[in-house]
């Protein structure tokens, strides 16, 4: 699904991101690991999205210059997990540190909070980037592509059987963004 959206998104954006959320949801019905509940995904119709706004994609570069810190990460269920902050971006409402996450094979994670969470969105935050799962839309080493019409929910939004990482105080944005998924 990333990749796919990696190769698409610039050139046709709306038509990247519709084709995205069909599979999306279609994994979320079907898959055996979907984090909507068996019993609940026969009446799955798939999930709430704001529509595309194309004023949420930037290309930002990472400060990599920051002190690098270990903070424990906070989860949904279970005792925090220690991340790495290993960069920076700045975009035009805040700035959102990016960490090395070790948990379940390590890569790149960008888990963020707004004034949207807890009323239109999870309370715990959604993620922009998890490299270890894929869930990104590229880059040039320097460089990060952020798309928040591609933010989502943790697993443990759906079900709390799931545990997930949640945004650390660190990544609390001050404006509501409406984009990607919503409850």
């Amino acid at each position: 699904m990333y990749a796919d959206a990696r190769r698409r998104s610039a050139d046709d954006p709306v038509g990247a991101l519709a084709d995205f959320r069909r599979t999306r949801d279609a994994l979320f019905a079907t898959h055996p690991e979907s984090p909507i509940p068996a019993p609940a995904r026969g009446a799955f119709h798939g999930l709430a999205y704001w529509p595309h706004d194309p004023a949420l994609r930037f290309e930002v570069e990472v400060d990599t210059r920051i002190e690098r810190l270990r903070i424990p990460m906070p989860m949904s269920r279970d005792e925090p997990v220690i991340a790495e902050r290993c960069g920076r971006v700045r975009l035009p409402f805040g700035e959102l540190d990016v960490f090395w996450l070790s948990l379940y094979g390590g890569g790149l994670f960008l888990p963020f909070r707004d004034r949207s969470a807890g009323v239109t969105t999870y309370g715990g935050g959604r993620y922009l980037l998890d490299t270890i799962k894929g869930a990104d839309l590229g880059g040039d080493g320097t460089r990060l592509v952020l798309d928040f019409n591609y933010a989502y929910h943790p697993s443990c939004s759906y079900d709390s059987v799931w545990s997930c990482p949640l945004a650390p105080k660190e990544n609390a944005l001050p404006v509501a963004i409406e984009a990607g998924e919503r409850l």
